[in-house]
């Protein structure tokens, strides 16, 4: 009986532990997901700032471009 409560808490930290990966995974799926998303209309912006040398058409771009694939998906 002792040694299984001596058990206990290592369970609880391994338990514990793969929680904690796993959320972590979910956390940077999440961010590379959004940086996929983010991504192509910033290049777009940076072209478009380059050509124009205007931050305001750069904006504009990035928001028809971001979107486009918002409604893409």
């Amino acid at each position: 009986m002792l040694s299984s409560l001596s058990q206990l808490p290592s369970i609880i930290d391994l338990a514990l532990l793969l929680l904690l990966l796993v959320i972590g995974i979910i956390i940077i799926i999440v961010i590379v997901k959004i940086l996929l998303f983010i991504l192509p209309a910033a290049i777009i912006a940076i072209v478009v700032w380059f050509l124009t040398g205007s931050l305001f058409w750069a904006g504009v771009a990035f928001v028809v471009v971001a979107l486009i694939s918002l409604l893409k998906h």
